[in-house]
């Protein structure tokens, strides 16, 4: 009997023994919470946030491939030039106690054979809060009329202003750190100042531009009217002299009509006329010029549009019998 007891005892203990040791053997760490993406739809879409913390980050650009063309008739010459562009870029906001901050960083290199191949740019850096921007991007002149004709300036500076904006109405004011653009020269300082309005169809804009180091400045208007079945578009530029702001000429006009054909198709044609085209020191040569084209934009499918430019430009300028030129765009954007 005291045999069996213990018998059945020593069965009992490594019993316990053994269920003990198999519950240690399965016994595993805790894992560490995961981190999983989440969509941020405050600041619209494309929009998500940044693991851990609460800022929205998005990520955009575009792969560009582009053949351009022209032709000289001056000396009977054509020539022709295959470009690819890679452009990527980011935009990173949050809530804060002082409003919406937002941050965009852009980059973009060509895929050339002169030298420049993979050179990264760097085409914006800034970061705003309500309505103050401070960076490097490009300011009011960049903009322009619908198509491919026009030229009524542009500049990518360092810069910091203010812009306030209500449902019909903004007004702006930056001051620009201006690019010394002769030898001997030293970097200036300038302020421009827009104020646009937006009544029905109609959006106006007036632009005005002022050079400290050349003493001179610039003034555009802009007019966009919803006519048809397109935008019409016509500008004017005047500027007192030479400056970083504009610098073509003493005068110029342009207009451009962007005709929307189908849900898929723009057809959008174009002229401008310069007075005092080009510079003669610090002033205006005495020579008019003209240019008139075309531009075709087309949307393929979603994110994949082609587009086709075709234009002539000649001056008054003795012995100039004017030139073609003209690209053919396809452009993949996300």
């Amino acid at each position: 009997m005291n045999i069996k007891s213990l018998l059945l005892g020593s069965a009992a203990a490594l019993a316990v023994v053994s269920g003990a040791q198999a519950a240690d053997a399965i016994v595993a760490a805790e894992p560490e919470p995961m981190e999983y993406v989440r969509v941020c739809d405050a600041f619209g879409t494309g929009y998500f946030y940044i693991p851990g913390t609460e800022t929205c980050l998005k990520i955009s650009g575009s792969v560009r491939a582009q053949l351009e063309w022209g032709y000289d008739n001056n000396t009977d010459t054509s020539d022709w030039d295959a470009r690819t562009r890679g452009l990527v870029q980011f935009d990173a906001k949050n809530d804060s106690e002082v409003g919406t901050i937002s941050s965009t960083i852009v980059f973009y290199a060509w895929g050339e054979e002169d030298g420049t191949n993979g050179a990264f740019q760097l085409d914006e850096a800034s970061i705003s809060v309500g309505g103050f921007k401070v960076g490097y991007f490009y300011n009011y002149w960049d903009s322009g009329l619908a198509g491919e004709t026009d030229s009524l300036g542009s500049n990518l500076i360092n810069s910091i202003g203010y812009e306030y904006a209500s449902d019909a109405f903004k007004v702006g004011v930056f001051v620009d750190e201006l690019h010394a653009s002769a030898a001997g020269e030293t970097d200036g300082v300038g302020i421009e100042g827009q104020v646009s309005a937006t009544f029905g169809p109609v959006t106006a804009y007036l632009l005005g531009a002022y050079d400290f180091a050349r003493e001179d400045g610039a003034v555009r208007a802009i007019v966009e009217a919803e006519v048809g079945p397109g935008t019409l578009g016509v500008a004017a530029v005047y500027s007192t002299g030479a400056n970083q702001y504009y610098d073509a000429s003493e005068w110029t006009v342009a207009a451009s009509y962007a005709a929307k054909l189908t849900d898929k198709l723009t057809l959008t044609p174009g002229a401008q006329y310069w007075w005092n085209y080009g510079t003669v020191g610090e002033g205006f040569a005495n020579v008019d010029a003209w240019k008139a084209g075309v531009t075709l934009d087309y949307a393929i499918a979603s994110g994949l549009a082609a587009k086709v430019s075709v234009q002539y430009a000649d001056t008054d300028a003795a012995g100039d019998d004017g030139a073609w030129g003209g690209f053919f765009r396809l452009q993949r954007s996300f």
